[in-house]
């Protein structure tokens, strides 16, 4: 079972989650400030973090992007406000996925499972595809641009391979929660914007003028022209 670290202010919903996740067969690492958190993160090496938004001192937000600067680790947030505005700014940092507190045990588990679900490269598809200057290694979960590794977190990486799976091919938002967050049920779209704009900030030239990854306003995104 993945390992996981939760990085949580409030002691009854830290143990609750904790509790939770243990019974599931987790092993889990607590930690109450994002200062503890980030030195327990090289000694636990975890699978998956779980990220209060509101922490003292250095918050949520501030531990995320501290985090990507050199880990592509899986983050899921966990928020009180679910129309925050920070929670925006936490999946703009960098952040895989949020769940709005209070949360079931079930909820929880479901969302890391989904996170963490190795991706599919799909019946037919070749293991490596090349579009324009970028390459996708499908077996090995890597991408490349003109030679040059790029570092996805694990939603970016997924949004792409889903996208240039079917090139030419428009998916809403709604599609695009339902198999790459695989939420079933009518989720934020935000998730998917701000992805969007995370992965184009790594593999456009210029993210204003995508050349991989087009809006079609209205409608949601797809993949292509080249």
């Amino acid at each position: 079972m993945p390992r996981v670290l939760l990085i949580e202010d409030d002691p009854f919903v830290r143990e609750g989650v904790e509790i939770g996740l243990r019974r599931r067969g987790h092993d889990v690492r607590a930690a109450a400030t994002g200062e503890a958190g980030l030195a327990a993160l090289a000694e636990f090496r975890p699978d998956l973090l779980l990220l209060d938004l509101m922490l003292p001192g250095m918050n949520g937000v501030q531990v995320c992007r501290q985090v990507r600067e050199h880990s592509q680790l899986p983050i899921i947030m966990l928020t009180a406000r679910g129309d925050d505005f920070d929670v925006v700014v936490g999946l703009e940092a960098g952040a895989d996925d949020y769940i709005v507190k209070p949360a079931r045990p079930d909820v929880i588990e479901a969302r890391i499972r989904a996170v963490l679900r190795r991706l599919d490269a799909g019946a037919g598809r070749p293991a490596i595809e090349v579009h324009g200057e970028l390459t996708v290694d499908r077996v090995g979960l890597t991408v490349t641009k003109a030679g040059r590794p790029l570092a996805l977190a694990p939603s970016e990486l997924k949004l792409l391979l889903h996208l240039c799976a079917a090139p030419e091919q428009v998916f809403s938002r709604q599609q695009l929660l339902e198999h790459v967050w695989e939420h079933s049920y009518h989720a934020d779209a935000r998730l998917v914007d701000a992805c969007v704009r995370r992965l184009r900030g790594k593999i456009e030239d210029e993210a204003g003028s995508p050349r991989y990854v087009q809006t079609l306003r209205g409608f949601g995104y797809r993949f292509g022209p080249l």
